[in-house]
């Protein structure tokens, strides 16, 4: 495994023996508590599932003969935390200090996220360990009660390095030259085919080798032609910082005349001496380029957004100026439905801009309906209205376009229930639930007024059938009832509607 110190958490060895062979159960569950609520977002009953597999890590290490681990994924990056760790009893450790509260990374540890990605499990044949060891690693995802992937279980085991000949003992240039050993074990070839760029120095910190893509980088920053067996700090200072790491295990963003780098430092160890370093640098100039165009279209989306919204208020003001103005009476009630339509698309922008993330569009159903809803009900001035909005649990995500549609829709369904239900009354009640499952979504409107005994056609039951059909795929209906109306609106979940539960904020598992 290949780690990278993330916080200060002082860990104790006795006798050589790991971590959970010298801690009580409290203390290695008390650990793995703590690293969890500092770096993840894990639950308390996660934490517990993953507290009573590390107490028994021990026994797992013992029965198989292996080096045992547990990662979880680290919430703002993609990385991963080891919270435990346990070797057999009796073996020589693989690694000279505990692992237990470092990072890891995905570079150097793609069986891990693999298996986080795809809750599956994977096998890697002769990974190369911090220390320099060659072991075979087995990755199974650790999952909670509803199947997310909470953790790693990791499993490795030493195996002997395949050497090139009986005398080399390891990847050296004092018997050859690193470029030979690399031809020889085949790794040559494949350097040559990488971007990436492969630089080997020296205890000296002198060239050894690189691969094209190494010297090509080397060449062009230092305006040197001959290379080999210099030393590579004098022709490229900017590493220095690179270099003064004391990790065996470093990795390092820079940027060096408008080119982005990675470079991941590797210490190549025999016998617990440093010997050569191995710098595999990435150049991600492009990916950088790429993620300043999204900030700007980010930006642009967001300036977008606010005309939109600015432009529907401007056509609102100039209607209530109208109003102001002098309307017929007759036609009063047609600008202020007209204004309400107008305040529900713009509701679903004020939504969208008030998030971080101004380019990601999607809008919570549920919060949407709660604005339009609350609005219309304290404007009527002379009827008290008890709204109830009924989430059941649910948190119901879709994108704007689908999200102007439904605000169009509970608009008229709220402004004919403010309408017609409590004539010659001066108080109701009207209820809005939302029921869901796996397959569908239904709203429902309902009211304790009055009631429609034969539904008459009307412009705002012509907007709901024409958006439920055309937009939504789904279907609208009145529900007979004795007391007041009923209406339910029913859509299927798709691509676009997502389905949460509120509680815990996770996917309903569809």
């Amino acid at each position: 495994m290949t780690f990278q110190q993330i916080s200060p958490i002082i860990i104790y060895k006795v006798l050589g023996i790991g971590f959970l062979e010298w801690g009580c159960e409290k203390l290695v569950k008390a650990t793995v508590e703590q690293l969890c609520k500092q770096h993840t977002d894990l639950t308390d009953k996660d934490i517990l599932i993953l507290q009573e597999m590390a107490y028994s890590l021990q026994t797992y290490a013992d029965l198989s003969g292996a080096y045992m681990f547990i990662d979880c994924k680290i919430k703002p990056h993609n990385q991963a935390i080891v919270v435990a760790e346990a070797f057999p009893i009796g073996s020589v450790s693989l690694y000279d200090n505990s692992v237990v509260g470092k990072i890891v990374f995905e570079s150097f540890e793609p069986g891990v996220f693999y298996s986080y990605r795809n809750g599956k499990k994977s096998i890697i044949r002769q990974a190369v360990t911090q220390e320099g060891k060659m072991v075979d690693q087995t990755v199974v995802p650790i999952k909670n009660t509803c199947h997310q992937v909470i953790g790693v279980l990791i499993q490795e085991k030493e195996v002997a390095m395949p050497l090139p000949n009986e005398q080399s003992q390891n990847f050296s240039v004092i018997t050859e030259t690193a470029e030979d050993q690399l031809t020889s074990s085949g790794l040559g070839v494949v350097s040559d085919l990488l971007m990436e760029m492969l630089i080997l120095t020296d205890a000296a910190n002198r060239l050894v080798y690189a691969n094209p893509s190494g010297l090509k980088l080397i060449s062009e920053m230092s305006g040197k032609d001959e290379v080999l067996n210099r030393n590579l700090l004098e022709m490229l200072p900017f590493l220095k910082t690179v270099f003064e790491q004391e990790d065996d295990v470093f990795v390092f963003e820079m940027t060096i005349e408008r080119k982005s780098l990675i470079v991941k430092k590797i210490k190549m160890r025999e016998k617990n001496k440093s010997k050569e370093t191995l710098l595999i640098i990435q150049d991600i100039t492009e990916l950088r380029t790429k993620e300043k165009e999204l900030m700007m279209k980010s930006v642009v989306i967001k300036e977008i957004h606010h005309r939109v919204k600015n432009n529907l208020q401007t056509v609102a003001s100039l209607l209530r100026l109208q109003m102001r103005n002098g309307v017929p009476a007759e036609s009063r009630a047609a600008f202020e439905e007209t204004l309400n339509r107008i305040y529900s698309i713009s509701s679903v922008y004020e939504i969208i801009l008030a998030k971080e993330d101004a380019d990601d569009d999607d809008v919570n159903i549920i919060n949407l309906t709660r604005k339009i809803c609350s609005t219309m009900v304290l404007n009527e001035i002379n009827l008290k209205v008890d709204l109830i909005i009924e989430p059941n649990g649910n948190k119901i995500i879709t994108t704007s376009k689908k999200a102007v549609s439904i605000a169009l829709i509970v608009n008229e369904l709220i402004q004919n229930s403010l309408k017609h239900a409590f004539k010659d009354r001066d108080q109701g009640i009207i209820d809005v639930e939302f029921i869901v499952d796996n397959d569908f979504v239904e709203l429902h409107v309902s009211d304790n007024g009055v009631g429609m005994r034969n539904p008459q056609t009307s412009l705002g039951t012509e907007i709901i059938h024409n958006l439920v059909l055309n937009d939504l795929n789904g279907e609208f209906l009145y529900v007979p009832r004795e007391i007041g109306t009923h209406a339910v609106i029913i859509f299927p979940v798709g691509a676009e509607v997502e389905l949460f539960d509120e509680k815990t904020d996770r996917h309903s598992g569809r």
